[in-house]
């Protein structure tokens, strides 16, 4: 006789067949569909015959699939974005992409119009600064060691040299810039930005990050400040300050929160392109959770606002957890983003920022360019 816990078994088993069998059905060929019929977009063969700029190879890569698709359509949408007269687009760039020489195509997207303010690691503008008064970085010779490398004041990112020299330098250009600013003056990224690219403005020949966003009005916020070359460099002069007895330059990180927040606050849209990811992008997509928390705690002062559009290229996969991978449909659950039910346009690239993002940019400005005519 069988117990009763074989009997629920086999109970259990001829349960899960039944189930099973009722949903193995062959298929019926008379109800398959075309997929024109359900309003599927087809695929079309990457034809190289037929393209002669970058902004046909992004209409063509935009049909195929995998990363492939996922640069024809941030083309697409920063296209898009870009053409919006009501949308104030903010830009986001972090890792090293100075070093790695990808600076102008943040001058290229200042000049262009495709960007109304700027928010970035220290160490990116610092790196980039580097490059905008004439001063090299170098590929890196792996036959020299990191211990080596040191004692000759070379410092290492990846495949490329930035010289230690090359900061003293700029250390001093820096000590220049503030020794003419007004003792009561309170200091921030932005302030500290628009300086250094009035400096070069006046100085320098060559097209650079902060001069262009000075000569076009574009802010650049540096929200973790501190942590950078321009963040030690403030610190000493402040310490020399008090050395002598005088009264040190404050800094106060909330004249850029405010101001990035008033200028967000004021436009009719808003869209983000990002690079990489890390303090940059989080504080400038923390802005629609910062007005909504503003407006129920102080009715009137704040207000709802979304990204509309958003582009980003960034190797970091979602599952890390981290805010760089994370994709914008997470960023809807807070606010961040409107959903593309209501209308939003977003676009990510997991890849390697320094061959996607001269790729995009370069076809979204052939594209422009064919649009004006």
């Amino acid at each position: 006789m069988l117990d009763f816990y074989a009997y629920r078994y086999i109970l259990i088993c001829c349960e899960f067949m039944k189930n099973r069998n009722a949903h193995s059905a062959i298929r019926d060929p008379s109800k398959y569909s075309t997929g024109f019929s359900d309003n599927f977009v087809p695929l079309e063969p990457l034809d190289l015959g037929k393209i002669t700029n970058f902004d046909e190879l992004a209409c063509a890569m935009s049909k195929t699939a995998f990363g492939a698709r996922n640069l024809g359509e941030a083309v697409d949408v920063l296209h898009e974005m870009a053409s919006d007269k009501d949308c104030f687009i903010v830009g986001t760039f972090s890792g090293a992409m100075t070093i790695a020489k990808m600076g102008l195509l943040i001058c290229d997207m200042i000049d262009k119009g495709m960007l109304d303010a700027i928010v970035s690691t220290g160490a990116l503008m610092a790196h980039g600064f580097v490059e905008s008064v004439g001063m090299r970085h170098f590929k890196y010779n792996q036959s020299m060691d990191d211990t080596k490398l040191f004692e000759k004041g070379y410092n290492r990112v990846y495949d490329t040299l930035e010289l230690e020299k090359n900061l003293d330098d700029v250390e001093e250009i820096i000590m220049h810039v503030l020794e003419k600013v007004d003792r009561n003056e309170v200091l921030c990224s932005y302030k500290i930005n628009g300086w250094l690219g009035s400096y070069l403005k006046e100085n320098t020949d060559e097209r650079a990050i902060l001069k262009s966003a000075y000569e076009k009005k574009v802010p650049v916020f540096i929200p973790a400040f501190t942590d950078s070359e321009f963040g030690f460099f403030i610190d000493i002069y402040t310490r020399m300050q008090e050395s002598k007895g005088e009264k040190p330059f404050q800094f106060n990180s909330f004249l850029d929160l405010r101001n990035y927040v008033e200028k967000i606050k004021s436009a009719n849209k808003i869209g983000i392109f990002t690079i990489g990811g890390g303090a940059p992008r989080n504080w400038a997509q923390q802005v629609a959770p910062n007005l909504d928390a503003i407006e129920k705690r102080l009715p009137g002062q704040g207000g709802s606002k979304r990204f509309q559009y958003g582009v980003r290229i960034c190797p970091e996969p979602v599952h890390w957890g981290g805010l760089s991978g994370c994709p914008y449909s997470e960023g809807v659950s807070w606010g961040k983003f409107v959903p593309e039910s209501e209308g939003g346009r977003f676009a990510e690239v997991y890849s390697d920022a320094t061959i996607a993002w001269p790729v995009i940019l370069k076809a979204v400005m052939e594209r422009l360019r064919k649009n004006k005519k």
